[in-house]
């Protein structure tokens, strides 16, 4: 007992106790990087990327991109150029993560090279449009996908879609919420179950093509529409589906070891997610042709019916699994986000608490996982996607600008990954042409909403951030007493850089 009261006292005096910083007037924090380390790191990273990104995306995509396109040649090259691009923004992401070590992906970086503003809308944006909408895009596909075999013949009803939606929102908002293991264990086993449905595609697509299936193959890139215009929305549909490159910086505080981990698990996970996408189009190409993909209502499916028969109903099956493991890696990032910005103080404060018992960021998931299931109740998979992705191209590009920045004003800064800084200019300049190209080529008032409602949160910063009134915390106070108890969270110990 000694010896720990004079370990104690040192810790009190030195302001830290075995790595973590000692706050007498709020002794029972909680570390959230300290106590919830996730599995093995580099294989759960890889899973992370791979989980994430192999979503819904690649079953709905590929029909709006050769639709854009026009072409089966020019279809597969967008596929390889948005596997690079995600590459490219990942590497600059790496740097970034491994400079600055902080979970909440963009939301640090902002912080670090443009002040608060920046990262506070940053935060507004992705809490209350992008991360939500995404996580309800994602639910909504699966529900569409889950439900299709109890309605053959015919579209399933709205209502039938949207509550499966809500209640795959609830089922991953609670499992994050218990822990953080079950999470990243469910991630693992449904990552696996989406790899093996991509993989029986691949596989296919690989044995009709050794069997000389290759005459929708021929003159690839006649009647292709190649305009800048085309070129941009097909990337953005693209993209889409690559979606999740930089979903492992969201939890870099979580990771064992990032300066190794993180940057090895996005050179091997999003070539791994590039390789899986092209080969996939190429598979569906062999059984249809660019018209015939273009009047499938689900491409995937009617690749199975066309190959599969009479197993055709497992893509059905596997393809639901691909959504609900890319929408629980996209709720266990999102709620770290959440977290981080509640830390900072521009969000909630309970939103920054963790469970006592759980050590999961309990507040933050559920919140995330609520306003997920408003996007729901009115929400039209293509409207979100095009607020989704105008919104955040918008932020990518603008992350990656404070790359380039804090090279010259912050040079003192460790750097255990230092790409080429034409890497981050041609991110930052690819993400320019991104935002602009669907307000050039087809300009809609959505747009404009969507830019209004973000600068929106200039006004709450200013108010409550800012000028920090007093009524609003009169107002909070007693609402998180209550949550704090109803939910037994305690504010996260906060760690001396």
């Amino acid at each position: 007992m000694g010896e720990e009261s004079l370990r104690r006292r040192k810790g009190e005096h030195n302001g830290k106790e075995d790595g973590q910083s000692i706050q007498s007037h709020e002794p029972q924090t909680m570390n959230l990087q300290k106590q919830a380390k996730l599995p093995p790191s580099l294989p759960h990273g890889i899973c992370m990327i791979v989980g994430t990104s192999i979503g819904s995306g690649i079953f709905v995509s590929p029909k709006s991109v050769l639709a854009n396109i026009g072409a089966v040649g020019p279809c597969l090259t967008i596929w390889a150029a948005c596997g690079v691009l995600a590459t490219l923004g990942a590497l600059c992401f790496a740097e970034l993560g491994t400079m600055i070590t902080k979970s909440g992906g963009e939301y640090p970086y902002l912080m670090e090279a443009f002040g608060p503003i920046p990262a506070f809308l940053f935060s507004w944006t992705s809490l209350l449009v992008t991360k939500p909408s995404s996580f309800a895009i994602i639910c909504l596909s699966f529900a569409e996908y889950a439900s299709a075999p109890f309605y053959p013949g015919c579209d399933p009803p709205q209502v039938v879609i949207k509550c499966l939606a809500a209640a795959a929102i609830v089922t991953i908002t609670t499992v994050n919420s218990l822990s953080v293991k079950l999470g990243s264990y469910l991630q693992n086993f449904l990552t696996a179950a989406k790899m093996i449905i991509v993989t029986i595609i691949v596989v296919s697509g690989i044995v009709l093509l050794a069997q000389g299936k290759t005459e929708n193959f021929k003159d690839s890139f006649k009647d292709s529409k190649i305009s800048v215009s085309a070129i941009g929305l097909a990337f953005y549909n693209g993209l889409w589906a690559y979606d999740g490159w930089n979903q492992l910086n969201y939890i870099t505080e979580e990771l064992k070891n990032p300066y190794r981990n993180l940057p090895l698990s996005i050179i091997i996970g999003i070539p791994l997610v590039t390789v899986c996408y092209v080969l996939i189009n190429i598979s569906y190409f062999t059984v249809m042709t660019s018209t015939e993909l273009l009047q499938s209502q689900a491409v995937a499916v009617t690749f199975g019916d066309r190959v599969l028969y009479p197993a055709s109903w497992i893509v059905p099956l596997f393809v639901a699994f691909s959504t609900i493991g890319s929408a629980n890696g996209s709720c266990f990032t999102a709620g770290r986000l959440v977290y981080v910005a509640g830390r900072e103080g521009h969000m909630l404060k309970v939103l920054s608490y963790i469970s006592i018992k759980r050590l999961t960021p309990a507040p933050a998931i559920i919140f995330h996982g609520a306003i997920a299931i408003i996007y729901t109740i009115p929400g039209d998979i293509d409207t979100l996607i095009n607020y989704f992705s105008f919104a955040v191209w918008i932020f990518y590009g603008l992350t990656v600008l404070a790359l380039i920045v804090m090279r010259f004003t912050r040079k003192e800064l460790r750097r255990p990954i230092r790409v080429p800084i034409i890497i981050p200019v041609i991110v930052t300049l690819v993400s320019i042409l991104l935002v602009l190209a669907p307000i050039i080529s087809a300009p809609d008032l959505a747009y404009l909403y969507c830019v209004l409602f973000m600068l929106s949160g200039l006004i709450v910063y200013v108010l409550f951030v800012h000028f920090k009134f007093n009524w609003p915390q009169k107002i909070s106070k007693p609402i998180t007493m209550h949550l704090q108890m109803l939910l037994e969270v305690v504010p996260a110990e906060e760690v001396t850089e």
